[in-house]
């Protein structure tokens, strides 16, 4: 099964959008991207993109949890979000879930990486992430997870114990941005098992390096 669009294809952008506020039945209006009714604020346009892609994939069944910084925004974090909108999968639901997407107007498309499949909502980047720090996402794992509120949409949200997880488990002498992980710690410290994170890390250099920035903070 194909799990999504070539990008040379995915220009082809289905005409509708149904939003998250229709009812069974109802004929979604026309919402192009970049005509879409959105705040000027860019936080604001990623939780609304989060919000319509939740609802579709709420109404369409799916096993998935929201992850990223508007999970962590979720969990009562910083509302300071990032640059696109991450939803995890299990690798067998990809392509379910891509096909999903595309019935619902969004425009989907396979990047060069092989861990997720990405989409466009309201001018926002969407990963459709199906391997986190190089495991694949676990049934286990989405059931796991939450629901919470994000805004008016309630969806499943991935644990904090996961989501500390897959940032520190993620570290490499290539990828080490500590700055960026550091104050979503702090920010659900409470919220997390750190032996069960430590456990899952193992002895990797990066995030050892990590736990014991956060054990000189004060942090855990």
């Amino acid at each position: 099964m194909v799990m999504a669009e070539n990008r040379e294809d995915a220009v082809r952008t289905a005409p509708e959008l149904r939003l998250a506020s229709e009812g069974p039945g109802e004929v979604p209006p026309h919402v192009p991207a970049d005509e879409a009714d959105l705040p000027r604020d860019r936080n604001q346009a990623i939780l609304e993109a989060a919000k319509q892609v939740g609802a579709v994939l709420k109404r369409g069944g799916h096993l998935f949890a929201l992850a990223g910084s508007v999970a962590v925004h979720a969990h009562g974090g910083s509302g300071n979000l990032q640059h696109d909108v991450d939803f995890c999968v299990r690798p067998e639901d990809a392509g379910p879930v891509a096909a999903t997407l595309r019935d619902a107007g969004l425009t989907v498309y396979t990047p060069p990486e092989d861990w997720l499949i990405k989409a466009t909502c309201f001018g926002q980047d969407v990963d459709v992430i199906f391997e986190l720090a190089h495991r694949p996402v676990s049934e286990e794992m989405l059931r796991r997870a939450e629901e919470l509120p994000v805004e008016s949409v309630r969806m499943p949200v991935l644990a904090p114990t996961d989501l500390l997880t897959g940032l520190i488990a993620a570290f490499s002498e290539h990828h080490c941005d500590f700055g960026a992980v550091l104050p979503i710690a702090r920010a659900l410290r409470e919220k997390v098992d750190w032996e069960q994170v430590r456990r899952d890390c193992g002895d990797a250099p990066m995030p050892a390096a990590f736990f014991f920035l956060l054990e000189r903070l004060n942090v855990i």
